[in-house]
C-alpha cells in the first residue's frame, strides 16, 4: 500500500482510495500521527546519565606531565572546534579525562555515538566552526532544535545515534584543571568537544589527558 503524505490538523479525517479497487480507507489523522511519533521515539537512543566532574589547582605540575606525553597537548586554533574521539575499551567501564589550557578559556562537552566498535585507536579531528554546523544541520532530526551555542550549552542530539552527556560550555580551565569521568552506557564511541569557534583572535593550548578504568 503506498504510503501517502497529505497536509493534516488535529482530528482530521484521511481517506485513501485504491487505484485498483476504488475501495476507500478512512484514517484517524490523530492515530496516524501518534504512529508516526512512536516509531520516532523507538529510534532515539536512551538517556545518558551525567557525568562526575571535578576541579584540581594543581595547574603546573599537570602541564608539565602532559607537556612530556606525546599527545598531551595540542593547539586549538581560533574559530575551531577539536573532536577527541574516544572508544569504548572492552577491558574498561568507565572513561576519565583531564584537560588545562594557557591563558584563556576553552568550551567543553562530552557526547556519545552508539555505534559498533571496530577499533579501540582514539583518534582526532579538527573542524571549522561553520563546517561542523553544516554537517549537524544535514543530519539533523526533524522536529529537533537545532544545537545551542558554547556559552548557553547544547540541549539537542546532534544526531539520531548520538546521545549528550555534557553539552558544551566555556571551562575556566585556564585557572583550574577541569576533570571528569563516566560510566560506559554501553558499547559506542565518546566525542569529546573542545570548542574554540567563539574565539576570533586567539588560539588555545590545551593540555589533555584521557584514560578509562575497570
Amino acid at each position: 500500500l503506498t504510503n501517502y503524505h497529505v497536509p493534516q490538523g488535529v482530528g482530521d479525517i484521511v481517506m485513501i482510495q485504491s487505484d485498483h479497487t476504488g475501495a476507500v480507507d478512512i484514517l484517524s489523522a490523530e492515530l496516524e500521527t501518534a504512529d508516526l511519533l512512536g516509531e520516532q521515539r523507538k529510534a532515539q537512543p536512551p538517556p545518558l546519565a551525567a557525568p562526575t566532574m571535578w576541579t584540581t589547582e594543581k595547574m603546573k605540575e599537570f602541564k608539565a606531565k602532559m607537556g612530556k606525553e606525546k599527545n598531551g597537548r595540542m593547539v586549538v586554533k581560533r574559530g575551531e572546534v577539536v573532536t577527541v574521539r574516544v572508544p569504548t575499551h572492552p577491558e574498561g567501564k568507565c572513561i576519565c579525562w583531564e584537560f588545562a589550557t594557557d591563558d584563556y578559556d576553552i568550551g567543553f562537552g562530552v557526547y556519545f555515538d552508539w555505534t559498533t566498535v571496530t577499533s579501540t585507536a582514539i583518534t582526532v579531528q579538527v573542524s571549522d566552526s561553520s563546517d561542523e554546523e553544516d554537517e549537524e544541520e544535514d543530519d539533523e532530526i526533524e522536529g529537533l532544535s537545532p544545537a545551542g551555542d558554547v556559552e548557553r550549552g547544547s540541549k539537542s542530539c546532534l544526531r539520531n545515534r548520538y546521545g549528550e552527556i555534557m553539552p558544551v560550555y566555556r571551562r575556566n580551565s585556564h585557572r583550574e584543571v577541569q576533570a571528569g569521568s563516566h560510566e560506559y552506557p554501553g558499547e559506542g564511541i565518546y566525542l569529546l568537544k573542545f570548542d574554540n569557534s567563539y574565539s576570533l583572535l586567539r588560539n588555545k593550548t590545551l593540555f589533555f589527558h584521557v584514560y578509562y578504568t575497570s
